[in-house]
C-alpha cells in the first residue's frame, strides 16, 4: 500500500507559505463573524433548505461561481458517528488546463475535476480531508498533476447562500493546499497499483470510495506554518551576519 505523505513544510516556497498563512487569516476571520452571530458553517449551508436528507446536495442546485468555474456541494452519507456530512468541491470545464482530456468521465465542456472533500462536525468545523475514486462524483478523471496546476483557481466570490462560508471554502483550498496534492498524488499512486484490471475498471470499483484521508486541526497547521515563517527568518537573519562580516571593515 503506498504511504500518504504530506510535503514537508521546507519545501513549500516562500509565497506558498505566506498564502498559506494569510488563508489561515481568512478561515479565522469567518469563524469570528459567524460565531458572533451564533452561527457555523454547516447551519449555513443548511439554513431555509427544509428537512436534511442522506444523499441530497445542499444547497439544492449546489452553488457555482461562474466567473471561476467553481462548484461545491454538502451533503452526508458515510456510516461514520463522528462526521455530520462533507463538502465536495469541484473545478469545471472553464477553469481546467485546455486541450487535456479526461482518462474516463466527462469529457469537452462538460469537464469536472473533484478537487476534495472536507468532513465536518456536528458543530459545523472541519475533520478531515479526504480525496475519493472517480465514480463517487461521476468526475471527469485527471491526474493530479493536471488538476494542481489549477488549485488555487477555485474561489466562490459570491454571497449565496453564505458570504462567510464561501470565503471559508476558498481560504481551506489555499491555506490547506500541501495536504490536498498529496491527497490527489496518492490517490493516483493508489489507482495505478490496482492496474491489474483496467483503467476504467478501477475508477468504477465500487469497494474503493475513499482513497485517502487527513485530519486537520487549523489551529495547529496554523502553528506550523508559523513556524516555519520563524525558522526561515531567522535563517536569513543569520545568513546576513555572515555576509556582513566578510566584508573587510565591517
Amino acid at each position: 500500500m503506498t504511504e500518504l505523505r504530506i510535503p514537508r513544510l521546507a519545501t513549500l516556497t516562500d509565497a506558498q507559505l505566506e498564502i498559506s498563512l494569510a488563508a489561515i487569516d481568512d478561515i479565522r476571520e469567518c469563524y469570528r463573524v459567524l460565531e458572533k452571530g451564533g452561527l457555523n458553517v454547516v447551519g449555513e449551508v443548511l439554513k431555509d433548505q427544509g428537512p436534511f436528507y442522506e444523499m441530497d446536495h445542499y444547497p439544492k442546485e449546489d452553488v457555482y461561481d461562474r466567473d471561476t468555474a467553481s462548484q461545491y456541494y454538502y451533503h452526508a452519507h458515510r456510516e461514520d458517528h463522528a462526521e455530520h456530512g462533507h463538502f465536495h468541491l469541484f473545478l469545471r470545464d472553464a477553469s481546467l488546463p485546455e486541450g487535456v482530456e479526461p482518462a474516463m468521465g466527462p469529457t469537452g465542456e462538460e469537464r469536472v475535476a473533484h478537487l476534495v472533500a472536507i468532513s465536518m462536525d456536528a458543530w459545523g468545523y472541519p475533520t478531515d480531508l479526504f480525496a475519493v475514486n472517480r465514480w463517487v462524483t461521476d468526475e471527469s478523471w485527471l491526474t493530479a498533476t493536471t488538476i494542481t496546476t489549477v488549485l488555487d483557481r477555485f474561489a466562490i466570490d459570491h454571497a449565496y447562500p453564505s458570504w462567510p462560508v464561501n470565503r471559508w471554502l476558498t481560504a481551506m483550498v489555499r491555506g490547506f493546499r500541501p495536504q490536498i496534492e498529496a491527497l490527489l498524488h496518492h490517490r493516483d499512486e493508489l489507482i495505478e497499483q490496482r492496474r491489474e484490471q483496467s483503467l476504467e475498471q478501477v475508477l468504477e470499483d465500487r469497494s474503493l470510495a475513499i482513497t485517502g484521508t487527513i485530519p486537520i486541526d487549523v489551529e495547529s497547521w496554523a502553528d506550523r506554518l508559523e513556524a516555519e515563517r520563524k525558522r526561515r527568518t531567522r535563517a536569513a537573519g543569520a545568513g546576513q551576519n555572515r555576509r556582513m562580516q566578510q566584508i573587510p571593515g565591517v
